[in-house]
């Protein structure tokens, strides 16, 4: 078990967001979290990714409780958030070296043939990250998260606003990463990147429910009601 999340509750002052929620994911699986706008279902993935904490409840990282241990994290999770955190006024390899968590003889190998390279990050170092493409932005991120080598990897909406091309070049690296045992969670309104998950989840009514996989954009539409 790579992650196991038990009784999650979430409240943004008096206005309750998440109640009693329960989730687990396996070495392989590809976890898609589905609901309506506003449901909390960005709120559910920075819980699981450590940058929130629940109000209350408890959260197990690859067989370690994450309780008063932020490290566990850094360790087992990479997050890609909807917003984008990079430097806009810093080059590619500048933020590169800004956000990777492993050595730069590490960084320098991913380039080569892991994740920066199979995203395409390598042939763009010098350019300031202002100027680039949304869909480029989003695989640096993708490329600074993966920096800790997690075997669990969190997005929000990955191919948000971003062209064809980009967002094929995500889903291939994510369907590699998965086929190697990397385990997803991510959020999307998306069918064709829902069509990666193993597993549906829907965050309705302040609780997750699981739901059939490989629903039409319809039938999905109407769960949300």
């Amino acid at each position: 078990m790579i992650l196991e999340a038990a009784g999650i509750c979430k409240s943004y002052g008096r206005r309750r967001i998440l109640e009693n929620l329960n989730l687990k994911a396996e070495p392989g699986e590809c976890i898609g979290v589905v609901g309506g706008n506003g449901c909390g279902k960005t709120t559910l993935l920075s819980i699981l990714a450590g940058a929130q904490k629940p109000d209350s409840g408890r959260i197990i990282l690859g067989g370690r409780d994450t309780a008063g241990q932020p490290g566990v994290f850094a360790r087992e999770a990479a997050y890609v958030p909807q917003e984008n955190p990079l430097m806009e006024e810093l080059s590619v390899l500048d933020n590169l070296l800004l956000w990777y968590r492993g050595s730069r003889r590490e960084m320098e190998q991913d380039l080569e043939n892991g994740p920066a390279a199979m995203l395409g990050v390598s042939a763009i170092l010098k350019r300031r990250v202002g100027t680039l493409s949304g869909g480029m932005k989003k695989r640096l991120s993708i490329a600074c998260a993966l920096s800790n080598r997690a075997p669990l990897l969190i997005m929000d909406e990955p191919g948000a606003a971003l062209d064809l091309e980009c967002k094929e070049a995500i889903r291939e690296y994510l369907s590699e990463y998965i086929k190697k045992g990397g385990t997803v969670v991510l959020t999307s309104h998306e069918l064709e990147e829902l069509s990666l998950c193993t597993r549906m989840y829907i965050v309705k009514d302040r609780g997750l429910m699981e739901i059939e996989n490989g629903l039409s954009a319809r039938e999905l539409i109407g769960l949300f009601r």
